[in-house]
This record gives structure tokens, sequence and C-alpha cells, in this order.
């Protein structure tokens, strides 16, 4: 899943579903690799090896209190020498993969043979590469980066003497270089930018801004871009994934390198990532280790470290993306804009959910050249490590759109622009005035009873069941056919009510896990009744506080409501790839004219009503 392609030029230029428990644990050692690293394999053909050369390469470097060996490969562009240097691309690989895997690799030769210096290395904890694999943490993994970048600087040598004096330099000790790669690979640039300011572009793709929301979010209650004090809803399927992966590089890698190793209950991980773990699992959130476990998520996000990056970043997320959706692009890159950091953002079509387009970046089949993404990559590199100043770098906002040839743009992320009410008979409407009184009522059951995805089935050849949800668990709320196309680019945002008596009683525990949980989602609903859930996205909420209005901030999609169609907003009481509330909890929802739900909608072409 995941990167770029090619460009022929004549100088240098400048990454499933309804499975138990127990099941996804039997099979994600051998499926997690697969989405967590960019799309298909490249294959060096003797045309493209006359191009470059590649060094395997190790340097040791001390990181977190260990001695960490990274084992790397250099691509030497042909050509390049102390008198005709070049600039230089770092990367590294997605959670589970190495410098090795198709996708990795695929950046080294795709970017020396367009006359760039490449480093590519596997990450700390994976591959051959020594050490604790502690979540892209900048003291850390940003830190052996920057040893990198000493490399590519000329002022260290590689562990065999290997000197590298054919990068282009802005100052002693200062290479030009970039960084660009998917998912776990992506937010390491933003780590290593944030601790060694050489750096000098960022193309991080389908990364994560709050590990905290990423693994567990809460869409409610939000004080920071997506983040919340209040504990989230556990995304149990991706994380378990993740940890049995992680913890399984012994076999996979077949390394008995001592500095990989930590506890007999922590064998891979940082300790403070394994307690995570733990604590999600356990189902109790007691406010003090709740806070311990956000304060350490966040210490390894973007979240955290933003306002020391001030590199150039080109950010480029998933639509198709359960694991780490639009919103948490869209958080960083308003975290960077605000503070002056030249930044840029696409909303490409797949992500680690898949949703590969035809004609979009795959690094694999080598379209830099000709696709859209890809284009403006090399654009990026071009203007930042190329120092071509004239060279357009794009909108700033491009998204892919499916219901029309090529990306649309604009000068911003479209905001909210219509608001839909509900009403007591289940309608969406598009006044107040057309609210009907009324109560409804959902409670949950003890097992899921809706299903949106399972997250590792598609990626093992299992099928995985149409998003459903059982009579009885859930609210929804239909607008009238639509009377002409609508068209909705951005996140969807909803300010509810609910009125919950048992949650009410307990909500104040002391632990988070007696909050009320519940789940929001839009339906397309076709004339013949066909339910689709956009990218299969639901927005989990433990509810901070059942006797207050909250509001609610869904997945960002960019999608097309056809004519004849009607959206639907649903509140559920559970979802399969979640865990979820702790007790039957019955839910009731009221509405009036003067008081009501509100869901409001980034409508960029038409109207509902």
């Amino acid at each position: 899943m995941e990167v770029f392609v090619s460009r022929a030029v004549s100088r240098p230029r400048s990454g499933y579903r309804a499975l138990s428990r127990k099941s996804v644990a039997y099979v994600a050692g051998a499926a997690l690799a697969a989405p967590l690293v960019l799309t298909g394999a490249a294959h060096a053909t003797a045309a493209e090896t006359s191009q470059y050369t590649v060094t395997p390469l190790k340097f040791t470097i001390q990181a977190g209190g260990r001695s960490c060996t990274v084992d790397a490969d250099l691509y030497r562009p042909a050509g390049a020498d102390a008198q005709h240097p070049a600039p230089a691309v770092l990367a590294t690989n997605g959670f589970g993969g190495s410098k090795s895997d198709g996708s990795t690799d695929a950046i080294g030769k795709a970017f020396a043979s367009r006359g760039y210096v490449g480093l590519v290395y596997s990450g700390l904890g994976f591959g051959k590469s020594g050490c604790l694999i502690t979540l892209d943490d900048p003291a850390i993994d940003g830190k052996a980066a920057a040893g990198l970048i000493d490399f590519l600087a000329g002022t260290r040598a590689a562990d065999d003497g290997t000197r590298a004096d054919y990068v282009t330099r802005d100052g002693e000790g200062d290479p030009r270089v970039g960084m660009i790669g998917g998912s776990y690979g992506g937010a390491v640039q933003m780590a290593t930018a944030a601790v060694d300011h050489r750096v000098d572009a960022l193309v991080p793709l389908i990364t994560w801004n709050d590990l905290a929301y990423a693994l567990a979010p809460n869409n409610a209650g939000t004080r920071k871009g997506v983040s919340s004090d209040t504990a989230g809803v556990f995304k149990w399927q991706w994380t378990n994934g993740f940890y049995l992966l992680g913890e399984g590089q012994t076999i996979l890698n077949a390394s008995l390198d001592p500095s990989r190793f930590g506890s007999l209950t922590c064998l891979h991980f940082a300790p403070q990532a394994c307690d995570t773990i733990r604590l999600l699992n356990s189902g109790r959130y007691p406010a003090d280790r709740t806070a311990a476990m956000l304060d350490y998520a966040r210490s390894v996000s973007p979240v955290d470290y933003l306002s020391r990056v001030k590199a150039p970043t080109l950010l480029v997320q998933g639509q198709a993306d359960s694991l780490f959706n639009l919103n948490e692009a869209t958080a960083t890159y308003r975290i960077l804009k605000a503070q002056g950091t030249t930044t840029k953002m696409i909303w490409q079509a797949w992500g680690h959910s898949g949703g590969q387009a035809p004609g979009e970046l795959d690094l694999g089949k080598g379209n830099l050249e000709t696709s859209y993404v890809g284009q403006r990559v090399l654009a990026w590199f071009d203007r930042y490590l190329q120092h071509e100043k004239n060279t357009d770098t794009g909108p700033e906002f491009a998204y892919y759109r499916d219901w029309k040839s090529g990306y649309g743009t604009a000068a911003a992320v479209p905001g909210l622009s219509q608001k839909m009410y509900l009403s007591g008979d289940g309608k969406l409407v598009d006044n107040r005035s057309k609210v009907t009184r009324g109560s409804r009522q959902y409670a949950n059951w003890l097992v899921p009873t809706s299903h949106s995805e399972s997250s590792l089935a598609g990626l093992i050849g299992l099928p995985d069941p149409e998003p459903y949800d059982i009579k009885g668990t859930y609210l929804g709320w239909s607008s009238a056919p639509l009377t002409s196309a609508v068209d909705v680019v951005g996140a969807p945002k909803a300010t509810l009510k609910v009125v919950s008596p048992k949650t009410e009683r307990v909500q104040n525990s002391g632990d988070a896990a007696d909050k009320l949980v519940l789940f929001a989602k839009v339906y397309d609903v076709a004339p013949d009744g066909t339910r689709t859930l956009v990218n299969r996205l639901v927005s989990p909420v433990r509810v901070p506080d059942v006797t207050r209005s909250f509001a609610v901030q869904l997945p960002g999609i960019v999608h097309r409501y056809e004519a004849g169609h009607r959206l639907e907003f649903v509140i559920a009481a559970s979802d399969s790839a979640y865990s979820g509330n702790r007790g039957i909890k019955p839910v009731t929802v009221v509405s009036a004219p003067e008081d009501t739900g509100v869901l409001e909608l980034p409508v960029v072409g038409g109207r509902v009503e």
C-alpha cells in the first residue's frame, strides 16, 4: 500500500473484517505486513541497474540507551561524485516491513534512477535492524534517522568505513535530504524532522497524527485536532494485529540480536507500548492509568512534536483507511499551516483498507510521471531538493473523486455548509421547522450487532460481510430522495443529546469504561434500498457526559450521493471492529423543533432537501 513511480528525464531530478479475537491472533502475524508497506513490488531491470549501484551497509547507532545496528542500502546514481553531487532521499519501511520489501526498496530504485542518492533502511526492530520497536519515537527512531543523515552529510562512516562525499550540501555537515514513505515510514519522517532540522522536505503517506486516536478513537470531546481527554473506543482488530506482528519479529526475521529483546512479557516493543496494549485489552480505563496511556501514545505521535517540524511537508492520506483516517491528516495539516510550516495535502483513494484506483500512484508500476500524486511528489522534490524555485508544487488541497476524471482541488479543506435535523419520525430534514416531536430508543446486546469491516479478513482472503445493523440496536434518520446529485468533501459533524439513565448512574465511577459508547455513520441508500457505508468508515464515541449535548466528528469522505438516493444518519450501539459498552445501556433520543440533533455536511455541490 504505498507510493510513487517513473518519469524519463535527461538530468537528475528532483506506501477486514468479521473475525473473532482468536482468529485475529492466529492470522495477524502473516497478514499485517501487506497493507503497511507501499503497493506493488518493483524489480530492478538491467537498464535500471545501469543507472545506479546498490551497496548494503550497516550502521551502529546509539538510540534509547541501546546500541542499535541499522541495516541499510545505499543507492548511488551513475555520475554522482564529489564534483557532481546529488540531493538525497531517505526512506524506511511500514510496520512489519524492511528495507528489502518490494515497496520500500522501490523508493531507492525509483529515486536513484532519477538522479537522487537513496538511503533506504530497515526501521528499528524490523528486518535486520536492531533494538526494540519504539513506535517512531522522535527521541529514538528520529535520532536513529538523524545518525543516517550524518552519513549523508559525510561526517560519519558506515561500519565498514564507507563514506558518502557525493550528496549535495547546504553547508558544512548539512546534506540536502528529503524523506518519503508510508504508514510507519510516514510518521518517522516527522519524528526525524522534529529532532534534525537538516531535513529539507517530507512526503508522509497514510500515517497518524495521534496514535491514541488511531488505536482507540473518541470522536467526542476533542480538544485539539482528533485528540480527546476521554478514553476512546478500542480498535481491537488493528491494534492486536500490530502487536502480534511486532512480537513475532524473531520468527519473521530469524533474528537473535539481543538488542531486539525486552522482557518475557514484552519481547520486542518498548515497555510502555506493551502497557498500552494490555490496558486497552483489559476493558478497564481508570483515570490515572488512562492518562498515562494517552500521554505515552501522544509522546510518539506528531501531535506532540509538530511544533518542531519546519521542513516543507506534502501530506498524502488515503480515503479508504480505517486505521489512519482523513481526519488525522487534516489535524496535522492544520497544525503545520497555523505555525507557518509550508504544507499541502492530497486525499488519494487508497489507504490501509484498500481502494487502489486506476492510474493512482503505484511505485511498483513506475508511474511517478503519469500519476497525479507521483507528479506532485516529483514537483515537491524538484522545488525543495533540486531548488528549482519556479516549480509549481500544485494546489493547497486536492482530492480523488471517483465520479469524475482526475482530482478536484480547493484552496482549503471544505468547511461545513449545510445543516440537517433529526426528526422524531426518523426523517432527516433540512429545516428545523420540519422536525416532528417524538422519541425513539435502542439498546445494545452483549455481542456486536453492527458491522462496518473486519480489518484483517480481506488480507488473508476471507469473506467480509457487507455492513449491517440489527433492528432494535440502532436508530436511523433518512433524508428524502435527492432531486440532484450531492457532493460531500470533508468531515461531517453531528451534535447530539441522548438519554441513558443507566449510564448516568455509573458514568462518574472513575473508570471510563462505564461511559456510554456509540457509533455514528452516514449511509448512501440507493432507490432499491441498498445501503453503502462509504469506505466502511464509522465514528466511535465514548460520550463524556450523557447529561449534556456533545459534538461528534465523523470520518472525512469524498463522495457523490446520486440523484434519487437518500442519506441515512445512523447511531448504532456497537461495531464488530471495536470494543463496546460495559453492560446493557438503553438509549433514548428525543426530538423537538426547538431542541433536536443536528447533522452538518461539507457539501461542495448540490443540496440535500
